[in-house]
């Protein structure tokens, strides 16, 4: 049985002890990745969200990322993610009765290897989302490590490679869509074999391509890190692929111990940490391929959503300001057509 290391993402009195007002507060900012539930204790719903979305940065638009959250229990496997694309439509237009900003594009569920027959989810899909539905993220992350957790999707071994995952990931082609990715960095490599054998679809790899720091990797950063730098450089290469950076307050896979710390780290310390590998990355990509993402609530269990944007502008700080324009929101409208 796979061991899950536990976090937490509720701790707001701790979170606020570390909240900074915004290093630019009139920058525009699309935050392209975020989620939205109210289960085990845990709520991130419309009116969390807005006061994240509208106490320091200039958030301007989001887009939602699939979590499992709300699916309809009393339809077939196959079409119960659709109620989580009706529940964010639904969250969308209360958050702008709030007076909030939009959350202007879902990326829901659907089950490639579905093969040919998962158009019939994408357009239920399509119908639930009220004009918002851009695209699906199904999950990959896999590891035969006790340690590391595989996807809430469940996924199979290597199973990008599959004939049907391939036929879905067309049909998603052919619709207009986008396909997030989320996946380990040791898998980097099946991508790089997917977005070149589709090459019409924008791929969009998130946080990272997750240069783990835990399991068996928890006392290899060299070996990590190389091969994390070799497979992104080839994954590059493709015209369709884009690249997220964030994810980097999720301690359960980085292993930076930021969640035990008295009060959060500052923007400053997170920037230092993450800067040569977020600017490697940039560079590597360039700042039209890659969009700095909250990944909240998620990211909560170590840093205050101010204190991430803080970092991200830090770090962001040495390019022009088209380039930090594309970064921080150019890039997000551009794959997701906001």
């Amino acid at each position: 049985m796979k061991k899950r290391i536990n976090v937490e993402l509720d701790r707001l009195d701790w979170i606020a002890l570390g909240h900074e007002e915004a290093l630019d507060p009139s920058f525009p900012i699309v935050d392209p990745h975020h989620h939205l539930w109210h289960r085990g204790g845990s709520r991130y719903l419309a009116e969390e969200l807005y006061e994240d979305l509208t106490a320091t940065h200039n958030i301007t638009d989001t887009v939602f990322v699939e979590c499992m959250a709300n699916y309809d229990k009393e339809r077939s496997k196959e079409l119960q993610p659709v109620g989580e694309t009706y529940f964010v439509a639904e969250e969308s237009e209360r958050l702008e009765k709030l007076g909030g900003p939009k959350i202007s594009g879902i990326v829901g569920f659907a089950d490639l290897m579905l093969g040919n027959r998962v158009i019939e989810v994408l357009d239920e899909h399509a119908e639930a989302g009220r004009g918002l539905f851009r695209g699906i993220r199904h999950a990959t992350a896999w590891s035969d490590d006790p340690e590391i957790s595989i996807s809430h999707s469940k996924p199979t071994q290597e199973m990008m490679r599959e004939k049907l995952f391939l036929e879905g990931l067309t049909v998603l082609a052919e619709q207009g869509y986008s396909f997030d990715a989320w996946l380990y960095f040791d898998q980097i490599d099946e991508l790089v074999d997917l977005a070149l054998a589709c090459p019409e679809i924008p791929i969009i790899l998130n946080h990272l391509g997750a240069p783990l720091a835990i399991g068996r990797w928890k006392t290899k950063n060299s070996e990590v890190e190389k091969k994390w730098k070799d497979q992104l450089t080839k994954l590059s290469k493709s015209p369709n692929v884009y690249l997220k950076i964030g994810g980097i307050g999720m301690d359960n896979y980085f292993n930076t111990e930021w969640s035990s710390l008295e009060t959060p780290p500052s923007s400053d310390l997170v920037a230092y940490y993450w800067k040569e590998k977020i600017t490697w990355v940039i560079d590597t990509f360039s700042p039209d391929k890659c969009m700095f993402e909250s990944n909240f609530p998620v990211d909560r269990q170590t840093l205050p959503y101010s204190v991430l944007w803080n970092a991200f502008q830090r770090i962001a700080d040495q390019y022009s300001h088209e380039e930090k324009r594309a970064l921080f929101s150019g890039t997000a409208r551009t794959v997701y057509k906001l």
